[in-house]
């Protein structure tokens, strides 16, 4: 940027500035603060209460490069949120299309933050939230090269973990040391959890089945750019890899963490000495292992020459441990009964699944459609959920309707099953958008309070995640815009004003509860990370300053039940993002 053009953006700057602080500060324009494409729907919402109601105002599109208005148009009528006591009035400027960069403007009360219309406006998303993976990688340095400031040393390196007593066997007595290197660390903590890595795998390796030819292509900053070897790949290898150490190898079953026995404190990586074990094997964690082999196993087929064995070995990993399952089909991992007979006693995350009827469809349905094994079409009949929902990382069966409908045909089961699972699927998409979800915000996310949970931001990425699949069965334009609405709300069209991923747009959470991002010294967190979102069980006992659902977020790094990262949330965001990015560019043409 030369003299000119630097002085120029300072001006503009102080402008934009000047005009958001005379602003009433109780008013706001709640906008998607990264933007939108040209020719999808554009809305923002004016959000205030009713001490400060605007009745029949305009409001303006303005051109940030030289400041002319391009676009006039009304306020909606005024809403009331369920979920606070905030009115909203819809800004909507969808029929503008000319790419550039704008904000929203209502004289003497309020301005947007300034966002882009583009093409490809969510390519940065994309790119930066894939990066996320990469920073979570726990046993190797971040190099400068492609962590920039956010290089560090590397973690842990889980080369010499115990067999915790509660994991003992005969032929892996307690204390037994096994190696466990790689992985992703879960979330804000430094531990490594099988049963999250579940839908944080199925949903990567989901996006490359849906788009391999995008993701073919598509390069990101890691140090396995320059192989022949998709980046997406790539990312989810390094964590597929670490899962295959988690089975025991004699008899399938799969540990369900490698984990210290508490929490480390906010430090960084590695720089704590504790133990590390490797704790019960659970039936939770061996169906989820089970599905996420059978997946990776038909996905790195085609990479065989590059990959020599790898997908023989994810499909023979799966069998085994569905079959430990099938003898072991209610061992649960309990925690606190744990604690009771084992030492030392394991304080870090549960992930204590006990309905495991989803888990059994989701692996019986990536093992029928890889090996093409009948005998996997029994379970997966008997296990069919009553009711689909939207998944979770307890509630995976969603996960199964995407790759059994994704696939051009269905020889290996019933004609009629597979046409009732498409019924239903699109039946619960059209609930989704008969409801409508927030009306006050214009969002698919709030179909009711209790979307509003720890990790609402998955909450409202697997929602459109499903409406997106749905959309690729029908077409049906209503099921895109319900799922584009979903990432306006994580980028800022929501009752809190924060565009939810850290380093994106312009008011993001600073200080999320990672503990790179804590201790690093730098005063910018750890940036393409998905905070949890809005939260009012408050688990953390942090000092909140709004209580009501859609607004209770703290952006403190104490408020781990709200202002978390975690990978089974950065993974939807990875889809949504890339999903949109490969339907959009395709609309172009």
């Amino acid at each position: 940027m030369n003299s000119k053009h630097f002085l120029y953006f300072l001006v503009l700057l102080f402008v934009f500035v000047f005009s958001i602080n005379a602003q009433d500060s109780n008013i706001t324009i709640q906008v998607n603060q990264i933007g939108y494409y040209p020719n999808a729907i554009k809305i923002a919402v004016l959000q205030f209460n009713d001490k400060h109601q605007i009745n029949g105002n305009d409001f303006y599109l303005v051109n940030q490069a030289d400041g002319d208005t391009v676009f006039k148009g009304k306020l909606g009528s005024p809403v009331a949120s369920v979920y606070s006591n905030a009115i909203t009035q819809q800004l909507n400027f969808s029929a503008f299309r000319i790419p550039g960069t704008y904000a929203l403007h209502i004289p003497d009360k309020a301005n947007s933050y300034p966002f882009a219309i583009s093409n490809e406006v969510h390519a940065p998303l994309l790119q930066a939230a894939l990066k996320g993976f990469y920073y979570q990688r726990s046993d190797i340095p971040i190099e400068k090269q492609y962590g920039g400031k956010w290089a560090r040393s590397a973690g842990h390196p889980d080369t010499s973990v115990q067999i915790h007593a509660s994991a003992a066997s005969k032929l892996r007595p307690t204390g037994t040391i096994v190696s466990s290197p790689g992985g992703w660390y879960d979330a804000g903590d430094y531990n490594k959890y099988i049963v999250n890595s579940g839908i944080t795998m199925g949903t990567l390796l989901s996006l490359y089945e849906d788009f391999p030819e995008h993701f073919n292509k598509l390069k990101f900053s890691i140090p396995e750019n320059n192989d022949n070897i998709p980046d997406l790949l790539n990312e989810i290898l390094y964590n597929l890899r670490w899962m295959l150490t988690m089975q025991d190898p004699h008899d399938g079953g799969v540990y369900h963490k490698c984990t210290n026995a508490s929490f480390d404190g906010m430090v960084m990586p590695g720089v704590t000495k504790d133990p590390r074990f490797l704790v019960q094997k659970s039936t939770a964690a061996a169906l989820n292992f089970s599905a996420v082999m059978a997946q990776a196993s038909r996905v790195f087929s085609k990479y065989s020459g590059l990959l020599p064995g790898l997908s023989d070995s994810c499909i023979t990993a799966a069998i085994a441990s569905w079959d430990w399952a099938l003898l072991q089909p209610e061992m649960y991992y309990k925690q606190s009964v744990i604690n009771e007979k084992f030492k030392p006693q394991i304080s870090t995350g549960e992930y204590g699944d006990r309905f495991l009827n989803d888990e059994w469809f989701w692996a019986s349905a990536e093992l029928l459609i890889t090996t093409r094994n009948k005998k996997y079409e029994s379970p997966l009949m008997k296990y069919k959920p009553e009711l689909i929902q939207i998944p979770s990382w307890h509630g995976v069966a969603a996960m199964g309707y995407y790759s059994l409908l994704r696939q051009p045909t269905h020889d290996y089961v019933q004609q009629d099953f597979i046409a009732s699972l498409k019924q239903q699927f699109i039946s619960k998409a059209d609930s989704l958008i008969l409801n409508g979800g927030n009306k006050a915000f214009a969002t698919i996310m709030g179909q009711s309070k209790s979307d509003y949970i720890w990790g609402s931001n998955s909450v409202a990425a697997n929602q459109s995640i499903f409406l997106l699949n749905a959309w690729r069965i029908n077409k049906r334009s209503e099921y895109l815009d319900g799922a584009l609405s979903n990432l306006d709300y994580l980028i800022g069209r929501n009752a809190t004003g924060y565009n939810f991923v850290t380093g994106m747009g312009t008011r993001y959470p600073k200080f999320p509860h990672h503990r790179p991002s804590v201790a690093d010294g730098i005063d910018e967190p750890v940036p393409g990370l998905l905070a949890g979102g809005p939260n009012p069980g408050k688990q953390d006992k942090c000092n909140y300053s709004f209580h009501d659902p859609e607004n209770c977020f703290a952006d403190i790094d104490c408020s781990y039940a709200t202002n978390e990262i975690a990978i089974n949330w950065q993974a939807p965001l990875v889809y949504l993002a890339g999903a949109l990015e490969v339907i959009f560019a395709s609309r172009q043409q």
